[in-house]
């Protein structure tokens, strides 16, 4: 799709992950049992065509950088356009000490990338979405209605800290932009956004003169009747991270399958970074039931309504039930977990018992020992 530009946002942390974000951007959360967050944003917009890629980072960006690379693995590694690591935005306030405030402000510091966009159209995605979007359908659609901005929404109107909601008329033109809500009213907003570079460039030169920095305030909500603003209603699965609780729940889902075959669609391939690890091996008295296990583990124990990362290791008489392992985290041998989210080479010793809730999963900081 020649004719659409991606620009990702992966400079926002979300505090109430917790320890998982205090060593990675939002983005960069593992999810699935080998993917990242971010591989689904890619995914989507390569799926659909699109060759030239931005991705603004900010904060915690190591990890993804060390993940997306040259971008490669998602055939974005071009000798002309292709994936863009786009330099840390700064404005006249000191680096890192007061939180950056917007969309429109983060464009503003990089207007001069924008300018040299080949393309005609721009599409804004957040970079910790995660789902498998018909981005081509929905350019498609949004070029057949005229629209200035296309706004996608999911179909349901769950309650999320912060979250966006947008109310349309029957023709799916913006009549309400909503947020703060204690109870949701219209659609979810998604953060994804389609429109034209002109129109970009325009907008973002009329708030940098204003002082205005939220794309949904200062111009969703702002000029919604001054503008051919229009949704675009997308009835699939739909992540977007924003508790740990959250993630929790998400990650659980993954263990029906239906819901598997709608995130990881044959004709959206879900593009992810390569493993270089062996098969998994199940050891003769190791049991594996309604579980994610991804290459590279080890089990000799019991792993039971689980997603396990890749080198994963769960020693024998070891039970894991309902758990989240990240990436060669080792259970030892007697050992009990019950709603756990072990982050990335975690190590839990012998004989432990560690238990949290559905609605309360407890989380392993990121190489520690328990």
């Amino acid at each position: 799709m020649n004719g659409l530009h991606g620009i990702v946002f992966a400079y926002k942390n979300r505090s109430d992950l917790r320890e998982l974000t205090q060593v990675r951007a939002a983005a960069s959360i593992p999810f699935g049992g080998r993917h990242r967050a971010i591989d689904f944003v890619l995914s989507t917009l390569v799926n659909a065509g699109v060759t030239d890629v931005g991705l603004v980072l900010y904060g915690q960006y190591q990890s993804l950088l060390d993940h997306v690379g040259t971008g490669k693995d998602w055939n974005l590694s071009r000798k002309r356009g292709g994936l863009r690591l786009l330099p840390l935005f700064s404005d006249e306030r000191e680096w890192g000490t007061v939180p950056f405030r917007g969309k429109m402000e983060v464009l503003g510091s990089v207007r001069s990338y924008l300018q040299q966009i080949r393309q005609d159209d721009v599409v804004l995605m957040d970079g910790d979405l995660v789902a498998n979007l018909p981005l081509k359908e929905i350019y498609e659609a949004h070029q057949a209605s005229g629209a200035d901005i296309t706004v996608v929404c999911g179909s349901d109107s769950t309650a999320a800290p912060d979250g966006t909601y947008i109310q349309a008329d029957e023709e799916g033109r913006v009549r309400e932009v909503l947020f703060r809500l204690h109870a949701p009213r219209g659609r979810r907003c998604m953060e994804v956004f389609l429109l034209s570079k002109e129109l970009l460039l325009e907008l973002v030169d009329e708030c940098a003169a204003h002082d205005q920095f939220s794309f949904r305030r200062d111009v969703l909500q702002a000029r919604k009747d001054q503008m051919n603003i229009r949704t675009y209603l997308w009835g699939g699965y739909v992540a977007q991270f924003r508790s740990v609780v959250g993630y929790y729940e998400r990650s659980m889902q993954l263990l029906c399958p239906a819901v598997r075959r709608e995130l990881f669609h044959p004709d959206r391939p879900i593009r992810a970074k390569g493993e270089d690890k062996s098969s998994t091996y199940i050891g003769a008295d190791g049991v594996c039931i309604n579980s994610l296990v991804a290459e590279g583990c080890n089990i000799e124990g019991r792993v039971e309504n689980s997603v396990l990362f890749p080198g994963v290791t769960v020693a024998a008489g070891a039970e894991v039930r309902n758990c989240i392992l990240f990436k060669e985290t080792s259970v030892g041998s007697g050992t009990l977990l019950s709603h756990i989210i072990a982050d990335k080479r975690v190590r839990v010793n012998p004989n432990r018992t560690l238990m949290g809730h559905a609605a309360y999963p407890v989380v392993l900081a990121k190489e520690s020992v328990i």
